[in-house]
C-alpha cells in the first residue's frame, strides 16, 4: 500500500488529500491546529482492515488553500462531497477528530446522500456557558506574533504542551506542533467556527448510523462522554489511555475500532 496525493476543487481553491486506494472508502478529517498528519501512522492499519483511507487538510492548513474570510462550520462541510466527486466516489463513511468531527457532523447533515456513517472522536456537546469560556481560552490564537528571536515558536510550543496533563510521544507531538504551524495567522478560523456551532443540536439531526468514539487519557474525553447517555440510540465505544494525539499513539487500536464500526 502506497498512498496517492491530489487535490479536489473546493470553495476556495484546492483542497488537498492523501488517499490509500482500496477498500470501504472513509474520509478523514483532522482536529485543528494541525493537518492530515495526524492520521498518517493509520492510514496502513485502515488500509489492513480493508479500509480505503482519505485523509483531507481542512482548509488553511497542510496543503489546502485558505479561505478568503473566516468560514463557518457549514461553509467547511463542502470539502467531503468535493473530495468525493475528485475521487469519483458516490458515497462513504466519515471521521472527524475534535475540529473534524463538528466538520463531519455539518457534512452528514448538508450532504446527507453522499454520507452513510458517522464516526465522531471528540464529540462537542456543550453549554452556550462552556462554550464561551472555550472561546476565550481559544482566542489566543488570533495573537500571532512573530519574532526574529524564535520565542513565538517556544511559546506556541507551552500552549499546546499545556493543553494535556501529560504527554506519551514526542515525535506525534512534535510532527502535529509543527503542522499546525503553517496554518499561521489563519489558524484560529477553524476553532473560532467549532466554538460557534452547536454540535449537540447537530448531533440530533443525524439520520445515520453513529459511533461516537473517546480515549480516555484525551483531554475533553470529559465533554465526550455525554454522548454515550445523551444519544443512547448510537454506538459509543471508549478506548483506554492516550492523550489528543491518540490516533498517533495508537493506530492499531483505533484503526481496528473505527473498521468494525465503518465495515458494520
Amino acid at each position: 500500500m502506497k498512498p496517492t496525493k491530489g487535490y479536489a476543487t473546493g470553495r476556495w481553491g484546492q483542497i488537498h488529500y492523501t488517499d490509500t486506494g482500496a477498500g470501504r472508502p472513509l474520509v478523514l478529517v483532522h482536529q485543528s491546529p494541525t493537518d492530515s498528519v495526524q492520521f498518517a501512522r493509520a492510514l496502513r492499519p485502515l488500509h489492513d482492515h480493508g479500509i480505503r483511507a482519505i485523509a483531507v487538510d481542512i482548509p488553511g492548513f497542510g496543503g489546502s488553500d485558505v479561505p478568503d474570510a473566516p468560514p463557518s462550520i457549514g461553509d467547511y462541510a463542502h470539502i467531503v462531497p468535493a473530495v468525493l466527486d475528485a475521487l469519483g466516489l458516490a458515497q462513504a463513511a466519515v471521521l472527524g477528530h475534535h475540529t473534524g468531527a463538528v466538520i463531519v457532523t455539518e457534512s452528514a447533515l448538508q450532504y446527507p446522500t453522499r454520507i452513510d456513517r458517522v464516526v465522531l472522536h471528540g464529540a462537542l456537546p456543550m453549554s452556550d456557558e462552556e462554550r464561551a469560556q472555550w472561546r476565550q481560552m481559544l482566542s489566543r490564537e488570533k495573537e500571532w506574533n512573530l519574532r526574529w528571536d524564535g520565542s513565538h515558536i517556544a511559546g506556541l510550543w507551552q500552549v499546546r504542551f499545556g493543553a494535556q496533563a501529560e504527554w506519551t510521544d514526542i515525535e506525534a507531538f512534535h510532527a502535529n506542533f509543527i503542522h499546525g504551524l503553517l496554518g499561521g495567522r489563519t489558524t484560529w478560523y477553524a476553532h473560532d467556527a467549532v466554538m460557534t456551532y452547536r454540535h449537540e443540536e447537530g448531533i440530533d439531526r443525524l439520520t445515520q448510523k453513529v459511533l461516537f468514539l473517546s480515549n480516555t487519557g484525551d483531554a475533553i474525553h470529559y465533554v465526550a462522554q455525554r454522548a454515550q447517555s445523551r444519544w443512547p440510540q448510537h454506538a459509543y465505544r471508549e478506548l483506554p489511555g492516550g492523550t489528543i494525539d491518540y490516533i498517533d499513539e495508537q493506530p492499531e487500536a483505533w484503526a481496528a475500532a473505527v473498521a468494525e464500526f465503518v465495515k458494520g
